[in-house]
C-alpha cells in the first residue's frame, strides 16, 4: 500500500520548500500547485479564480475578505470536491507529498498517512517572507495573518477542525529550529523508521 505524507503550514514557514526537498530525500512527487491545475483545468476556470476562492471559504470565526468580488459557498464546495477527488486518486496510486487542501482530513482514514505541521515564531516567517521570499514588509506582514486566517477558515469548514490541532496532527515542528534542509531530513527519517520506504 502506497503511504502519503500531508503537510499544513503557516505562511511564511517554509512549509513548501520543505515539501520539495523531502520530496527528493524520499524519491516521491509532492502535490500542491498541481491540484490547483487539475481543478482549474477540471472547472474550465482561471488558475487565478481556484487559487483565490478555494481558501476563502466562508466561517463563522472569520469574516473573510473576497478580493474577486461574490464568491459562492457552492463554488467553493464544487472546488473542494473536485480537489478531494485528486487527492483521493493521487494517494491511491502512489507514494506521495500533498500540502494543505485537508489532505490530512480527507485522507485520514490511511493506514500509511503522516500528517505535519509546520510552524515557526511570526518573527522568523517575517523574515522568511523579506529575505528568502523578497516580499514587501508591509506586503509579508498583512500576508501573514490574511492568509494564515484563510487556511484556518477553509480547513475549519471542510475538515471541522483547525490545521495545527494537536488531535489531528501526528508531528507538529517549528522549521526555525533545523532550517528547511535538516528539518526534511527529519522528517524523512521519520518515514524510514515507520518502515514506507
Amino acid at each position: 500500500m502506497s503511504y502519503v505524507i500531508c503537510i499544513n503550514r503557516q505562511f511564511g514557514s517554509l512549509g513548501r520548500p520543505i515539501a520539495r526537498k523531502l520530496s527528493e530525500i524520499l524519491g516521491v512527487e509532492y502535490y500542491d500547485r498541481d491540484i490547483v491545475d487539475a481543478t482549474a483545468k477540471k472547472m474550465n476556470l482561471p488558475v487565478s479564480q481556484i487559487s483565490n476562492e478555494e481558501e476563502n471559504a466562508r466561517s463563522p470565526l472569520f469574516f473573510m475578505r473576497f478580493p474577486l468580488g461574490n464568491i459562492t459557498t457552492d463554488k467553493q464546495d464544487d472546488i473542494f470536491r473536485i480537489q478531494r477527488k485528486l487527492i483521493l486518486d493521487i494517494a491511491d496510486k502512489e507514494n506521495c507529498i500533498i500540502v494543505g487542501r485537508c489532505s490530512d482530513y480527507i485522507l485520514r482514514e490511511r493506514e500509511h498517512m503522516l500528517s505535519v505541521f509546520i510552524y515557526a515564531p511570526v518573527d522568523v516567517r517575517f523574515d522568511n517572507c523579506v529575505n528568502i521570499l523578497h516580499m514587501d514588509p508591509t506586503e509579508a506582514k498583512r500576508m501573514i495573518e490574511d492568509v494564515d486566517k484563510a487556511r484556518d477558515a477553509y480547513h475549519m469548514r471542510y475538515a471541522g477542525y483547525f490545521p495545527n490541532d494537536i488531535n489531528h496532527q501526528k508531528i507538529m515542528i517549528d522549521s526555525s529550529l533545523l532550517g528547511v534542509d535538516e528539518t526534511a531530513e527529519y522528517l524523512a527519517e521519520i518515514v524510514k523508521m515507520k518502515g514506507w520506504n
